[in-house]
This record gives C-alpha cells, sequence and structure tokens, in this order.
C-alpha cells in the first residue's frame, strides 16, 4: 500500500506539473506576440520608410554627379598639363628656330674654310645667348677643382702647371639649368707629381 501512495503522489505531481506549464504557455506565447499595429502608425511608418527611401535615392545620386564630376577634372587637370607642356615646348623650339635657319644658311654657303668656320662660331654664340634666356649655364670646368657632383672624371692628366685634382682638360661641357645639373662636364684631371710627392 504505501508504494501504491508514492505511485499516486508521484503521478499527481506530474499532473500538476503538466497543468501549470499548459497554463505558462499562453502567457510566454502573449509575452512574444507582437501587438498589433493600428491604420494610422502603419501608414506612418510607410511614410518614413518613403522618406528614407527618397533620401537614399537623392545621396545615391549625388554620389554618382560627385564622381562624374571629379573624373572630369582628372581629365581637365591632363589636359591642362599636356597644353602646358605643348606650350613650354614650342617656347624654346621657337628660340631655337632663328639657329637652325642659320645653321642651313652655312651649309648653303659656298664660302672658304675660314668663313664657314667665322660663321659656324657666330651660330654657337647665336645657340649660348638662347641657353641664357633660358637659364642654361655651363659648367666652369678647365682650371677648377675637380667636384663630383658636377664633372664626371674620364682619367687624369700628368701635369705640374695645375694645382693637383684639377681639371685639366674639357672633352665635353656640362650644363646647369638654374641650380638643376642637366648633364656633368666630361674632364680630365690633373694629376702634379710635385704636390703628391710632397
Amino acid at each position: 500500500m504505501p508504494e501504491q501512495e508514492t505511485e499516486l503522489t508521484a503521478q499527481e505531481a506530474a499532473a500538476k506539473e503538466a497543468a501549470s506549464a499548459s497554463d505558462a504557455q499562453p502567457e510566454a506565447a502573449a509575452e512574444t506576440a507582437v501587438a498589433p499595429v493600428n491604420q494610422e502608425e502603419f501608414e506612418q511608418l510607410k511614410a518614413e520608410l518613403e522618406k528614407v527611401k527618397s533620401e537614399r535615392d537623392q545621396l545615391l545620386e549625388r554620389l554618382a554627379r560627385m564622381q562624374a564630376e571629379f573624373e572630369n577634372a582628372r581629365k581637365r587637370a591632363e589636359r591642362e598639363r599636356a597644353d602646358y607642356r605643348e606650350f613650354a615646348t614650342g617656347s624654346v623650339v621657337e628660340l631655337f628656330l632663328p639657329v637652325l635657319d642659320n645653321f642651313e644658311l652655312a651649309l648653303k654657303s659656298t664660302g672658304s674654310a675660314e668663313q664657314l668656320r667665322s660663321g659656324v662660331e657666330l651660330i654657337v654664340k647665336q645657340m649660348e645667348d638662347v641657353l641664357r634666356q633660358l637659364q642654361v649655364n655651363p659648367i666652369p670646368a678647365v682650371g677648377e677643382a675637380f667636384d663630383p657632383r658636377h664633372h664626371e672624371a674620364l682619367g687624369t692628366v700628368e701635369r705640374d702647371d695645375l694645382p693637383d685634382q684639377h681639371v685639366a682638360e674639357e672633352v665635353r661641357r656640362g650644363y646647369r639649368m638654374r641650380e638643376r645639373l642637366l648633364r656633368p662636364a666630361l674632364v680630365r684631371v690633373a694629376s702634379n707629381p710635385k704636390q703628391t710627392s710632397e
């Protein structure tokens, strides 16, 4: 008998738990259910959604416009750079055209070798004037101390009339534009045995 009582109480406890669980389920379902929205709130939410979509579309359109403007500005800047380069090149070429004309006249002349030489010397002088206008100046070489920033040594020459490590001969003239080196002077450097032995 006592065993039956314990079985009954266990069954009763299980029944009570099932009853309490079924009572709790509707409350939980009610908590998770969405509260119904009335028509006025629905219309208000719909209007807000349309407003946000409209703002998004305007921002996308503005972004596309800005990208197009940026691309146009980049292309315009490239065109202006190319035009400026072309203009600068044209200005320089224009300065050299008279020099070219004089070379052609010298080639057509039938004078003596001495006359041809003096004509070429005048053309060289004219060319140097054009280079000066462009602020291109020759780099001083012969008699100057050897400077590897402006001179390129081809070798040494034994000379006792010049100080050691000074430029003895200029093979090819070097030039600079303002402070920028265009090309170094090709030189031979003096090696003075009197100074090196001391």
